[in-house]
């Protein structure tokens, strides 16, 4: 039976999915460190975690019976894909699954900063009668500056435009304007411009330190900083100083560079007690909805790659769309894209008297990936030839 290990409090639909398919789940609740999580995966061939835990190069070379991750979350930069693509472990994400959610906090997030939501919070739990206009606005006719007009960035446009905000967004990629958003031509055209600045750039190393003391010192003064998308693009300690002088007149992250592990940790960053400011523990996808979405879609795509070999979605391995088998037995072939591997692959085949139903081949960088369905079993003695390929990266036999 093959065993599936879930780490960071899944939802409990990726259990069922995958026991459904006849996979032994183990469910961990927290994350795992390097060796813990070493230690862990003997014997296991699926693993699904978030964002705290971190699948290195040193994890999937320990761990030899790893098929497939899945990333319950946005991003995949806690894994290190290029090692498991050459080990032709597969990871699977949820690329869209939590937008809405992660939409909505920035929308709250906004408007509660605008009108100093926290500020008047917590005079009141002090006791303190504090009714004033001073400093608080309508988003209403202010400029929203979008930096990363990804799936989240294009949601966010449209749902701030029918408040009645102005949109200008700026992407390093071309993107297609959104309603009566406008492009800006560079980022500190936006950072001059924008009334409320929001961050929604991936996990890839050049974004580290993307928005630090240059970026801060070009935003208007009075302007709002909204970081709902990596704990490592901005200098928490440069923030800092921005809002005690007043520069920024506040901020919402819901991103650290450094985080705890589990629920109930100890919690510390430059930016708590500061004023108008919201802090929240990286819970902008955190609603029920989006993890039971996410649970659902990760769990079925390690299920769909168990069982038929689909690569649809995979973050790091040739793409294929691949329905049940046509044939007797499916022969799935990762191996490195050399010119000759296709050749090699039916010739084999054809040598052991196999006759080949249908065949599908995808490449990906230096990755290829063929499957062939065959209408006859599969003999030992073949698949120790299709394993010993020097090209072969990792072969499965399915029904």
């Amino acid at each position: 039976m093959l065993r599936a290990l879930l780490l960071e409090n899944l939802h409990p639909d990726a259990t069922e999915i995958l026991t459904a398919a006849g996979i032994e789940v183990i469910n961990h609740g927290g994350a795992m460190d390097e060796d813990e999580l070493i230690e862990a995966l003997q014997g296991v061939q699926i693993l699904g975690i978030r964002s705290k835990t971190h699948v290195t190069a040193r994890v999937v070379a320990n761990a030899p019976d790893l098929i497939a991750v899945g990333a319950f979350c946005i991003g995949t930069n806690q894994i290190d894909l290029e090692a498991a693509a050459d080990r032709g472990v597969a990871v699977f994400n949820a690329p869209f699954s939590n937008t809405r959610s992660v939409v909505e906090i920035a929308i709250a997030d906004i408007i509660s900063l605008t009108r100093r939501q926290s500020e008047f919070d917590k005079s009141m739990h002090d006791g303190v009668w504090n009714k004033s206009a001073v400093g608080a606005h309508e988003v209403r006719g202010r400029t929203l500056g979008i930096i990363g007009y990804g799936n989240i960035g294009t949601q966010l446009s449209v749902l701030a435009e029918n408040l009645g905000m102005s949109v200008v967004f700026y992407d390093t990629a071309e993107k297609l304007a959104l309603g009566n958003a406008r492009r800006m031509s560079s980022l500190d055209e936006l950072l001059q411009t924008a009334d409320v600045v929001t961050l929604h750039v991936d996990g890839r190393p050049g974004n580290a330190g993307f928005f630090g003391t240059r970026e801060l010192d070009r935003m208007k003064r009075g302007a709002i900083l909204l970081n709902l998308s990596r704990g490592f693009v901005v200098d928490v300690e440069a923030l800092r100083d921005r809002i005690q002088s007043g520069h920024i007149s506040g901020a919402a992250i819901d991103v650290f560079p450094t985080e705890p592990k589990k629920r109930g940790d100890t919690f510390e960053s430059p930016l708590r007690g500061l004023s108008n400011v919201i802090l929240t523990p990286h819970t902008g996808g955190s609603t029920e909805e989006a993890q039971e979405a996410i649970g659902n879609f990760v769990a079925n795509k390690l299920r769909d790659y168990l069982s038929t070999g689909s690569t649809t979605l995979s973050v790091n391995l040739p793409n294929l769309a691949l329905e049940k088998t046509t044939g007797v037995r499916r022969v799935a072939h990762l191996h490195r894209n050399t010119p000759g591997v296709l050749a090699a692959v039916n010739s084999t085949l054809s040598a052991h008297d196999t006759n080949i139903e249908g065949q599908l081949l995808a490449t990906r960088g230096g990755l290829g990936y063929v499957v062939t369905d065959i209408g006859a079993d599969v003999s030992p003695v073949m698949v120790d030839a299709l394993r010993g390929m020097d090209q072969t990266v990792r072969l499965r036999v399915m029904d």
